[in-house]
């Protein structure tokens, strides 16, 4: 496994549209076995490929110690509520704002095996789903924000 250099604001290789993976060869399990190092060793709770340059529809979360969510050409299937909470990215180091989201999606994949999956998420994880969507589809978090958040807010975060 390799940590992978992580693209920052900027690059306009953060706006463009993420291809779908049309085989899940040894090549997109190494990169989903570095992504996942990559956002670890970055102290992230999600990172899609194009966040390290690969223009393919491939996400890594992680809001739960230990429990990684691979997701190969996902896409959201429902969606319901609103939430409003403080949100950042990889990509964009300095920047935190509030953000509307959905209080619960479902996001239909692939996994690692080629098996159709469904994941659920609430609260952190909802957040973290369609954060990482909207990169496939070349938003950043940004793009959602209600308000950025203030110096204080930040700190009280960290």
């Amino acid at each position: 496994m390799a940590i992978l250099n992580i693209i920052k604001e900027g690059d306009p290789t953060l706006r463009k549209i993420s291809r779908p993976v049309s085989e899940i060869t040894p090549r997109i399990l190494t990169l989903l076995d570095d992504m996942t190092e990559t956002m670890r060793a970055a102290n992230g709770c999600g990172l899609a490929a194009v966040q390290v340059g690969v223009l393919r529809r491939v996400v890594v979360i992680e809001v739960e110690e230990g429990e990684v969510i691979e997701l190969i050409n996902p896409r959201i299937i429902a969606k319901a509520g609103e939430q409003q909470e403080p949100e950042g990215c990889l990509s964009l180091p300095d920047k935190w704002g509030v953000t509307k989201r959905p209080a619960a999606v479902t996001v239909r994949a692939l996994n690692r095996n080629g098996e159709e999956i469904e994941v659920r998420g609430t609260e952190l994880l909802a957040r973290a789903l369609c954060h990482e969507l909207d990169h496939l589809d070349g938003h950043l978090f940004t793009d959602r924000m209600v308000r950025e958040l203030t110096r204080r807010e930040k700190r009280e975060l960290q």
